[in-house]
């Protein structure tokens, strides 16, 4: 010990030397391993997103509809059910159906089916193709998702023939994953585009109507005639970093929450044969309290990702003291994730959903007008509704930059899934966004 102590008072100039070196390599090597983490997990950009508008021919006022299913000789009981939900549904008289459901009798056929596919997802992708001057072959991924039609060739294949686009091209078509299979597919690009870096990847999102319009008895079947109108998105989204100064949004946090392990989750939503051996979508009535299950589990692994430290104390020690006085049923304090974003887009169901989430937690009109107004506007056009809500917040020019976004999706399952997006530009009203021509007279009062 005595001739060490000896050797530092001799030479400290080396120990000081040797220790900053040793401080220098390590501070080296951690940013090597930064770099390397963030080389293997490039950021994720979405560049833009294109949402279909039916034209005013497909049109589905009240009166249409009940003289349709009134000639279409449906049970007046039917009749009666869908009438009275549809006046509670917060839709208005612009939603729309394809036209082969408007004629007399009803027409359902895979021909059918498959114009009404091709016309929503071909008018979509070439809208988004067209305003940013993108070549089909300079797509890398590409996903479709449609929840009840899977047809063979599948729709990326569709989609692949239509646009000449190349051969080495990864493609995936999700079928059978509900509302909530937008996001998805965006789960699945993030990963394809961190494991292929530098990469460009499509999304086309949306769902079928022709086949699966409902003319049995059974009122959980007759709801999907209610609630579900045309709609469609293409998502473009990027690991490229050229596209970084040219993206809208950067992809923060994604998480996915499925409870099919639940049978009562797992059989909310059904696809089944009626007595009368006609098929239809079962919806159940413990739809609600199933999805504030999903939505309750998804937001517990989501909030440490984004709330803020202060708020995240506060809703820990609510649940401490909830559980140390459990015999006085305090109330569990709702983290206020007004804090943690300025946008939130929840999936346009049905109004029973929207307004179950607003008051859950606890947001204000002006946080769920997006959603409402998507709904009104369009009705539940699954799992492209979230990129209406979106198109709905730039049309108002309420998006800068900076702020943070969260879309909230359910599907069958049952499945809760979450995305957050942070704007990376100024994003201003723009004339292709799908609501252009009807912002102006928005956001409308919704009667009870």
């Amino acid at each position: 010990m005595a001739r060490i102590q000896e050797y530092i008072l001799m030479y400290p100039e080396l120990i000081i030397s040797t220790a900053i070196c040793s401080t220098t390599a390590a501070a080296i090597a951690g940013l090597i391993l930064m770099y390397l983490i963030h080389k293997r997990n490039p950021k994720v950009y979405l560049l833009d997103f294109s949402c279909y508008q039916p034209p005013n021919s497909c049109r589905l006022p009240m009166s249409m509809f009940l003289e349709n299913v009134l000639l279409d000789g449906t049970d007046p009981d039917s009749i009666a059910f869908q009438v009275k939900i549809l006046e509670k549904s917060g839709f208005s008289e612009e939603t729309c159906i394809p036209l082969s459901l408007t004629c007399l009798p009803i027409r359902k056929s895979l021909s059918f089916a498959l114009e009404e596919v091709t016309t929503i997802m071909f008018s979509a992708v070439s809208d988004l193709f067209e305003k940013h001057n993108i070549n089909p072959r300079a797509v890398d991924v590409l996903i479709s998702n449609s929840s009840l039609f899977c047809p063979t060739p599948s729709l990326s294949s569709l989609i692949i023939n239509k646009f000449r686009m190349r051969s080495n091209i990864k493609n995936f078509n999700l079928s059978g994953m509900g509302c909530s299979a937008g996001l998805i597919a965006v789960s699945l690009a993030k990963d394809l585009l961190r494991v292929h870096s530098n990469s460009l990847a499509l999304i086309v999102s949306t769902e079928t109507l022709v086949l699966n319009w409902y003319k049995g008895k059974v009122p959980s079947m007759l709801l999907t005639n209610c609630l579900f109108r045309m709609g469609g998105a293409a998502v473009l989204m990027s690991s490229r970093k050229q596209d970084k100064g040219r993206a809208k949004y950067e992809l923060q946090h994604l998480v996915r929450t499925n409870k099919a392990q639940d049978d009562q989750s797992h059989a909310c939503v059904f696809q089944d044969m009626d007595p009368e051996n006609k098929q239809g979508i079962s919806i159940s009535k413990d739809i609600l309290h199933v999805a504030g299950d999903a939505l309750k589990a998804n937001i517990g692994t989501l909030g440490p990702m984004v709330l803020p430290i202060s708020e995240q104390i506060r809703y820990g020690i609510s649940i401490l003291i909830r559980k140390i006085w459990s015999q006085r049923r305090r109330k569990t304090r709702i983290p206020n994730f007004k804090k943690a974003f300025e946008h939130f887009c929840i999936h346009a169901g049905g109004r029973a959903v929207i307004q179950g989430i607003e008051r859950n937690l606890e947001l204000r009109k002006e946080d769920v007008e997006a959603s409402k107004m998507t709904l009104y506007r369009f009705g539940n056009t699954s799992s492209s509704s979230l990129w209406y809500e979106l198109s709905y917040i730039e049309a108002k020019g309420k998006m800068k930059k900076g702020d943070r976004v969260w879309q909230i999706a359910f599907g069958s399952g049952f499945k809760c899934n979450s995305a957050v997006w942070k704007c990376v530009a100024n994003v201003g009203a723009e004339r292709e966004n799908v609501w252009r021509d009807m912002i102006h007279s928005y956001p409308v009062e919704i009667p009870n």
